[in-house]
């Protein structure tokens, strides 16, 4: 099995930053959105969520519109992604429902049972210990919150790995192709995620393989 190798925790480059913020993620991003939707189906959401590493605020906007019942806290530990974050919930029209907070895990701002939803995407593989998140999401739960968490998972060998980035970014700009060669790399598989969470005592929440490169971890808390 092909090691894990890390990368570093904060994309905070400002070249990398607008590479980020300008690419097209929408068809992978809708469907993460989609796939929640599916495995929530019938409940209605709100209160306040919880989006984890949100980046340039793609998912979160996109969470935001399928879910207009829910305010939403979104955090990310690097400036450069909030900055264009900012941008994007400002002319979306959702400065109102969406708080932006640069922080990084484990957070002691980070107030307990809070969040009736916690979602998170991409966030996993950056981190050096993925205890890290896990056990944020624990503190952050309100009692049933619902929990959401997508991410990449590692191939099984750097040819996989080499062959899916020639497949999903032929075209994109290097510091994308770099960087989504280098998180595969850095990602988990379903079998690590399991024993993660039996490790934080959440082994009720559900790890499911979704496409060729992602997995995701759903489920309620207790």
């Amino acid at each position: 099995m092909l090691e894990r190798r890390r990368e570093p925790e904060l994309m905070d480059e400002p070249e990398q930053a607008r590479a980020y913020a300008q690419a097209d993620f929408a068809q992978a991003h809708d469907e993460i959105i989609a796939h929640f939707a599916r495995v929530f189906s019938g409940h209605r959401l709100g209160g306040l969520a919880l989006d984890l590493g949100c980046g340039p605020a793609d998912i979160t906007v996109r969470f935001a519109r399928r879910h207009p019942g829910c305010l939403i806290e979104a955090l990310d530990g690097a400036p450069a992604m909030l900055t264009h974050a900012q941008r994007r919930i400002v002319g979306e029209g959702l400065g109102w429902r969406i708080r932006l907070r640069q922080a990084v895990l484990p957070d002691p701002e980070l107030p307990a049972g809070a969040y009736q939803t916690i979602l998170s995407n991409s966030l996993l593989h950056h981190l050096r210990d993925p205890l890290v998140l896990w056990s944020s999401i624990a503190h952050a739960a309100a009692p049933r919150a619902y929990v959401f968490v997508a991410d990449l998972r590692r191939p099984g060998s750097v040819e996989a790995a080499r062959d899916l980035v020639q497949h999903y970014a032929d075209g994109e700009p290097g510091v994308l192709r770099r960087d989504f060669y280098n998180s595969l790399l850095a990602a988990f598989t379903p079998e690590e995620v399991t024993e993660q969470l039996v490790d934080c005592g959440m082994a009720q929440l559900q790890v499911e393989t979704i496409t060729d490169r992602h997995l995701m971890v759903y489920g309620r808390m207790p």
